[in-house]
């Protein structure tokens, strides 16, 4: 490896890990290339510039998306794209009234997908009797999150920033009667794509540091409250500086140890059980 490739590996560990953390990730062995470099840059953008995305960048993010993998090939995933001003904005206000959203070019939501299923069955007369099993709605979570990193992956290949809309999940019913997904499907997650605004900066986002994420054959943690100390002194100045809280502890306090915290969404397993998702 070259210095300059060394030094530009450097640089990107260090903006996702800090200091610290971009010597544990380096490790010396000089692992590097282009899609390492694409992904190591990733940062969640919010504002964006009105021009559409092409049919073309559709259809490749797609295919991108079609070719992660899928538990046995069964596909449990579809995906709505959104582009109806009107459709954008009820949608926004589904989901905590977020002007990504709401000014989005594109809204790209990922749908775990059961009902393709439902139907090769009923063709073929035989009940779905494994559904209601909470495996069965697994497999259709982790299908679509694989998909739709691929297609992150494939939008920012080609210039376009993207950002996650978990708030996609705060009104499932509403949220599913907008796009009219049939029952056995629920939307998972949504994504909106676009062209970056160049007016406005968004940074990559530090992460908990390989001392904390990574584990050698077994898990531990008795190692591992050293990192979390560093990161939440790492974290601080970055939220610092986008004028946010400066706790990564208190985020994490707040949404797991605070009641009521989850707000709608605990009334999750009601909306996938009305939506022919068992549980059992």
């Amino acid at each position: 490896m070259t210095d300059v490739v060394l030094d530009e590996q450097l640089a990107a560990l260090r903006r996702r890990y800090g200091t610290r953390g971009a010597v544990q990730a380096a490790g010396g062995s000089g692992a590097w290339n282009d899609v390492l470099a694409l992904q190591l840059a990733h940062r969640s953008v919010r504002k964006f510039l009105p021009d559409a995305v092409s049919e073309d960048d559709l259809r490749a993010i797609v295919a991108a998306a079609s070719s992660a993998a899928s538990s046995s090939n069964l596909q449990l995933w579809s995906v709505v794209a959104v582009t109806d001003r009107h459709r954008l904005a009820r949608i926004a206000t589904l989901a905590g009234h977020q002007s990504a959203v709401r000014d989005a070019p594109l809204l790209l939501v990922w749908v775990a997908d059961l009902a393709r299923a439902a139907r090769v069955a009923e063709q073929h007369d035989k009940a779905l009797v494994n559904v209601d099993y909470v495996e069965s709605a697994l497999l259709g979570v982790v299908d679509a999150a694989l998909a739709s990193q691929n297609a992150v992956l494939a939008a920012e290949s080609l210039g376009l920033g993207t950002v996650y809309i978990g708030a996609i999940r705060n009104h499932p019913r509403e949220v599913a009667a907008e796009l009219a997904l049939p029952d056995h499907s629920f939307a998972v997650v949504g994504l909106v794509v676009g062209r970056p605004d160049p007016e406005v900066e968004s940074e990559v986002k530090p992460r908990l540091s390989q001392d904390v994420v990574l584990h050698r054959e077994q898990y531990s943690t008795e190692e591992r409250d050293a990192g979390l100390v560093a990161y939440e002194e790492e974290i601080a100045d970055f939220y610092r500086d986008q004028g946010l809280a400066e706790s990564w502890v208190e985020r994490v306090l707040g949404r797991f140890a605070s009641p009521g915290a989850l707000g709608s969404r605990e009334g999750m397993r009601d909306a996938l059980r009305e939506r022919g998702f068992g549980l059992e």
